[in-house]
């Protein structure tokens, strides 16, 4: 994969302005892509896109494969003729924090009538692509329905709560309950036909205007979702369907007890006697979906943090290899060259910076690491190599403004040196530090974009609420944050280049 000369933003769409509690697919979003190439910028990311479970947070899904109802655009589903403009009046939230409760009750009640309008009244045209999305996506799509179907008639229960021949899929069980849950299940089909309808539709628009989505792919996925319950000979689970072993990390930067994130792991033996189907179904849909995608924490492919499922915290676990190499090539050898980047943050061994670099992903680079060890710190500007991404901070960092106010005087002496500047402006300044590096990419959350302090972080990894709710205030984003951004971004050799004169014109 060649990575031009570029520069980025992270944003999240559920951080974006919207009326209706959320950001969604609508109209903000086509702006905020304007807003993108007005600021000469060539890169969107997003972090995963799936339907969200415990605390909200986009890398606890109940699917790997699915999309976060929540993201719909309602304004959208009634141009489309699912729902009557009117359904909209009175539902307006204030703006500036997601309100995960209210957008659950108000927007999975309209998405029920719109799914049973559009039942009713569909144009012809819409009832084929409907049908022909459910054919073509039958091999995730059926088992995510009947799985929020079942779970919906046992009051929510995670699926290992289930009744015996539900949890275990017994065949006749299955059978009876597609029969009797066949509204639910259909209903699921249509929000997820509706979701990726809008998505794609805005991932085309971002494209014609010069602007790639680089997308999110978690390595692990959450024990209460359809990817676990459909497929448990895949994950190292108990005869109840508990995880005996369960992923994290191990103390490290966020946590002096490590992260133990509860996500079963995988059976790779199982996985790779089947030639990695189920990885190959899983990158093949999210690189339709994104032009770019970046795996979190790529080191688990070469060796996961295996915990026991008894242990509270994440400091007795033991490293297990796994068979990245194998993975990967199989991949390669069904999709060609793989546009990946890869999340090579944390505790990463020789073995890990080889399998990156036998496959030519390229690693990130943060610069809100990079102060306080010395002038041999890897995170360096100085001590980039071109093949790389370099980011002010990530989801899981303060804003850089943040970060900043929380240095200790000597490390901020330290910066300071480094920039040859007062730091009064720190996020710009460590902005135009990402943009002069020979990284071949550099991204930025939008927060540093504003100079936004602490109160604008979207995640504290460890902590288990209270995340993922920033959201930009509507008309933020005038002409001269856009403008001063594209002039860093000409100025560094990171604007796209202009199209090219066609002959004879």
């Amino acid at each position: 994969m060649k990575l031009p000369r570029s520069s980025g933003i992270l944003l999240h769409p559920t951080s974006l302005p919207g009326p209706h509690g959320i950001g969604s697919f609508g109209t903000e979003a086509y702006r905020f892509v304007d807003f993108l190439k007005a600021a000469g910028q060539s890169v969107w990311q997003v972090l995963p896109l799936g339907p969200t479970g415990y605390g909200d947070s986009p890398y606890s899904a109940f699917s790997a494969f699915a999309g976060n109802p929540l993201l719909i655009c309602l304004e959208r589903l009634a141009e489309a003729g699912d729902l009557d403009p009117g359904d909209l009046e009175g539902i307006a939230m204030p703006e500036g924090t997601a309100h995960y409760g209210f957008v659950h009750g108000c927007k999975g009640r309209l998405l029920h009538k719109a799914a049973r309008r559009f039942d009713a009244e569909a144009d012809p045209a819409r009832r084929v692509a409907f049908d022909r999305f459910r054919s073509e996506q039958a091999g995730w799509l059926d088992d995510y329905a009947l799985f929020q179907a079942l779970r919906r008639h046992f009051r929510d229960q995670p699926w290992h709560r289930w009744a015996d021949k539900a949890r275990g899929r017994d065949p006749a069980a299955m059978d009876h309950w597609r029969r009797e849950l066949a509204e639910a299940i259909h209903y699921h089909q249509y929000v997820q036909f509706v979701f990726f309808d809008q998505w794609f539709a805005l991932k085309d628009y971002a494209n014609s205007r010069g602007v790639r989505i680089l997308g999110d792919i978690p390595i692990f996925v959450a024990l209460d979702s359809a990817d676990v319950w459909a497929n448990p000979e895949l994950f190292h689970l108990d005869k109840s369907g508990l995880p005996t072993e369960v992923a994290g990390v191990p103390p490290d930067y966020f946590s002096d007890t490590g992260q133990r994130w509860g996500n079963p792991l995988y059976r790779w033996d199982r996985m790779e006697e089947e030639g990695f189907a189920w990885w190959l179904k899983r990158f093949r849909w999210n690189l339709a979906q994104a032009d770019l995608v970046r795996i979190d924490h790529f080191r688990g492919f070469e060796a996961c943090w295996a915990i026991p499922a008894e242990e509270k915290t994440a400091v007795n676990g033991a490293w297990v290899e796994v068979p990245g190499e194998a993975l990967f090539k199989s991949l390669r050898q069904s999709l060609g060259e793989l546009p990946v980047i890869a999340e090579d943050l944390g505790v990463i061994t020789p073995e890990v910076e080889a399998l990156r670099d036998r496959f030519d992903f390229p690693g990130m680079k943060i610069l809100q690491f990079a102060f306080g060890s010395g002038p041999d710190n890897p995170y360096l500007p100085h001590n980039l190599r071109r093949r790389c991404v370099v980011f002010t901070g990530t989801h899981d960092n303060d804003t850089t403004q943040g970060w900043w106010q929380d240095l200790k005087q000597q490390e901020r002496e330290a910066v300071r040196f480094y920039l040859g500047s007062a730091g009064e402006d720190i996020g710009r300044e460590m902005i135009r530090l990402a943009m002069a590096s020979v990284a071949d990419l550099c991204i930025f959350p939008l927060q540093d974009v504003l100079g936004l302090d602490g109160s604008a972080r979207m995640n504290r990894p460890g902590q288990g609420r209270g995340n993922w709710t920033w959201r930009l205030h509507p008309g933020v984003l005038g002409e001269q944050v856009g403008q001063s951004l594209a002039t860093l971004t000409r100025t560094f050799g990171r604007a796209p280049a202009p199209p090219s004169a066609k002959s004879g014109q």
